[in-house]
């Protein structure tokens, strides 16, 4: 039977209740306040060998409470919980000492299997401290799913466990990495990523480790690799199943002895980097094909981390979106916010890109649409091109929309085209439209097109005009000549 002294300290009375009997039950003597100040008041008396308190009270904040308490009893497990489901929240819990963060609501086993762990473990937890603020918010999204990322991010954040991060694309891999390192032990440092998929495989090692003058032809001057130019701090190894074995063997070496050798040198050179690795593939079956060592596998995933799709986290959506709203209101765009019924469609969406998708889509939304309002409708218009990622209520919906007119030769733009041009020769009657249809209606076209590939490369032309294969001098004369609003590069 357990041993102990809890308090508890929430306004709540039902969860003072409910957490009392639990904790009785499995054998320790509680005690249950509502304030902030009768919780301290305990601690400064010595009281209680754990303490479990809710972040919102009606006298104090118990991220203002919990530092004075870790300062005079540091010794002493504080478990916090928050119905404010924030990745910042979980953060602040363990920067201010918290033992552990619990979200609202949580599951009553598991936390009375924290206190168990807490009450078992020696008395000499280390207290972390920062000394600047929290800003921005890194993450965003309040599932249970989410949670658990936040939570095993705030247990990972003063350590350099090497952690592997899997995904589908789009599921913002790269975000928690940076999030490791910005909130880490290594902040000062580089955070340094690079993209295995992106780089020619015979130039991988050299982009790694480096090369020495003349070590091959091309190579004029020496060069710093990526592990020198992480040296400190975090090194972000992208898409790590695409990385050819002879550069495997080489980071196998790396992670072993803390030290490796230029492409042309000879000396080893020690390396201090922390190393997080991403993939979207699953490395378990390029073990068996033989494409990706085992034992760089396991070195790699000392502490596994998988990144929710954004179809398992639904609830997520419509904070997500208003957070790209506000970012394209930043950078000049209109303002805008999601209807119920608009919010309803994209959780019923499959989101096939995933947060990027989301993304792209906000972006378009701000960009081409002049009103505030983002409507069940344009969501429709915006996704009806979409067709076999649709969840089968979304399709119905899209269906629904297009029943009026069964004589769509095809889903998306070309049947929205089709409808625009016979409306546009019924509303003049026996008559024909003016002249110089042709260019009119590419004109129509050209305008959303080209500022939806600008919307979707933050206003980046040389990167708008690869996207839409047009030469870059084309798309600036367009854009002139169309009179689009360029937005302002993000810096």
């Amino acid at each position: 039977m357990a041993t102990g002294n809890i308090l508890i300290a929430d306004d709540d009375t039902a969860i003072r209740t409910v957490l009392s009997q639990a904790l009785s039950r499995a054998g320790y003597d509680v005690r249950a306040t509502g304030t902030a100040a009768t919780l301290w008041r305990w601690v400064q008396s010595g009281d209680g060998d754990l303490v479990i308190t809710d972040v919102v009270m009606p006298d104090e904040n118990a991220f203002e409470l919990l530092p004075k308490m870790k300062k005079l009893r540091p010794e002493l497990p504080i478990i916090v919980m928050s119905a404010q489901n924030t990745f910042m929240t979980a953060i602040k819990a363990s920067e201010r000492g918290a033992y552990d963060y619990l979200p609202k609501p949580f599951d009553l086993r598991e936390l009375v299997s924290i206190v168990g762990r807490a009450m078992s473990e020696p008395k000499n937890r280390v207290k972390v401290e920062r000394n600047e603020e929290l800003e921005g918010m890194p993450l965003v999204g309040r599932s249970p799913a989410m949670q658990e990322i936040y939570r095993s991010l705030a247990r990972l954040m003063q350590t350099d466990l090497t952690v592997m991060i899997s995904g589908e694309s789009g599921t913002g891999k790269e975000l928690v990495a940076r999030a490791l390192h910005d909130y880490g032990k290594r902040k000062k440092g580089p955070f340094v990523a690079i993209n295995m998929a992106a780089i020619p495989r015979d130039l991988i090692e050299s982009e790694l480790f480096g090369h020495e003058k003349g070590a091959f032809t091309g190579a004029n001057q020496r060069s710093a690799g990526r592990f020198e130019q992480a040296e400190g701090g975090t090194l972000f190894l992208d898409e790590i199943g695409d990385m050819p074995m002879e550069a495997q063997t080489r980071l196998l070496r790396v992670l072993q002895q803390s030290e490796y050798t230029t492409v042309g040198g000879r000396m080893p050179i020690k390396t201090n980097v922390r190393i997080i690795a991403a993939t979207n593939k699953d490395l378990a079956v390029l073990i068996q094909q033989g494409l990706f060592r085992e034992d760089l596998f396991f070195r790699l995933n000392v502490v596994p981390l998988r990144l929710p799709p954004l179809r398992e986290r639904v609830e997520d959506i419509g904070d997500l979106a208003q957070h790209f709203f506000a970012q394209a209101a930043s950078e000049g765009l209109p303002l805008k916010h999601i209807e119920p019924e608009a919010l309803d469609r994209m959780k019923r969406y499959r989101w096939p890109g995933n947060i990027r998708e989301l993304e792209n889509l906000t972006r378009r939304l701000a960009a081409l649409y002049p009103q505030e309002a983002v409507t069940g409708q344009l969501i429709d218009i915006e996704l009806a091109s979409n067709g076999p990622s649709l969840a089968q209520g979304h399709a119905a919906s899209v269906a629904g929309v297009r029943q009026h007119d069964q004589s769509d030769r095809g889903p998306g733009l070309a049947a929205a085209m089709e409808r625009h041009l016979a409306e546009l020769f019924r509303g003049h009657g026996d008559s024909l439209p003016p002249p110089g249809l042709y260019h009119r209606i590419l004109r129509e076209l050209e305008y959303p097109l080209i500022s939806a590939a600008l919307a979707a490369t933050r206003g980046n032309q040389i990167k708008a005009a690869e996207l839409l294969g047009l030469n870059r001098n084309t798309l600036r004369k367009k854009v002139r000549d169309l009179d689009i609003r360029l937005m302002r590069s993000p810096r």
